[in-house]
């Protein structure tokens, strides 16, 4: 097992966050099992983060910085932590999308990242297996953190229908799934809408992709498959997936019949009156 001691604050975030605790704690003359109990969680918790074994929340940090006064240090320091634990093909995508000021994205399969209930988004991350599947979802969740800014990406969200009738996580966890896209179907920064299964052959067969605009650097093409992402910021390649964009919003329902269809399919396929397995 590492110990703080001897762990290297320049090797990762999560290194210099681990280190940093445990030398913020002892600088207060305090057990792991003190802090823990000032912070509501246990002692192990606090070894396991100061030695990385497990990756720090941001409402722990924010306890942390509470107890021991560090003025911040620590939630500052977490989004570094968190964005770290997404797979290293999907990083240069996440710091650009946190910088866009405008996000167009077609998902043929799933509810986009930005958009995904913490229940959902466990469920699609549990698929791949990973090694450390908490750690995927905090991250996931932190990288939603950028609906939360005062001043918000404009969003545009083409989904295909089959994204409302595919059960992640069971019923409830898609009635709740469901019940988010019709909350931000009302905030005025964000545009969803359906691309109905009556629309027959459209541009978005060939998968899921997303565009993102910039007030100071180009406009940027991203995909991904099975294995990696990819990221281009060629102009012509942008202007073609803009194209091929237009016609999927063109093709979709409104922004009004889509609310209308996400609440019809989460009442008749998702609703309380339905089964419970």
């Amino acid at each position: 097992m590492a110990h703080a001691l001897s762990l290297d604050p320049s090797a990762s975030p999560l290194d210099y966050y681990g280190y940093e605790l445990r030398r913020q704690r002892e600088a207060h003359g305090l057990k792991q099992s003190q802090l823990g109990d000032i912070i509501f969680c246990t002692g192990s918790l606090v070894g396991q983060i100061e030695t990385t074994k497990r990756v720090p929340t941001r409402d722990f940090s924010e306890r942390v910085d509470a107890a021991l006064g560090t003025d911040g240090m620590f939630s500052r320091l977490v989004g570094l932590v968190l964005r770290s634990q997404l797979p290293h093909w999907f990083q240069p995508y996440a710091e650009m999308e946190a910088t866009a000021a405008y996000i167009s994205t077609y998902q043929a399969q799933l509810v986009y990242g930005l958009l995904q209930t913490e229940a959902y988004a466990r469920a699609v991350l549990a698929t791949g297996m990973p090694d450390d599947l908490e750690g995927l979802l905090a991250a996931r969740m932190e990288r939603q953190r950028i609906l939360e800014r005062e001043q918000p990406p404009l969003a545009c969200v083409v989904l295909d229908e089959a994204v409302l009738h595919r059960p992640i996580g069971g019923r409830g966890v898609m009635r709740e799934q469901l019940a988010r896209l019709l909350e931000f179907s009302a905030h005025r920064w964000m545009r969803i809408q359906v691309l109905p299964y009556s629309a027959g052959e459209h541009p978005g067969l060939a998968g899921a992709f997303n565009l993102l605009r910039f007030e100071d650097h180009a406009d940027v093409f991203y995909t991904e498959d099975m294995i990696a992402g990819h990221m281009t910021a060629n102009p012509e390649t942008f202007k073609e997936a803009s194209l091929h964009y237009a016609h999927l919003q063109a093709s979709a329902l409104s922004v009004r019949d889509s609310a209308a269809l996400i609440a019809r399919v989460m009442e008749e396929h998702y609703g309380e009156h339905n089964a419970v397995a």
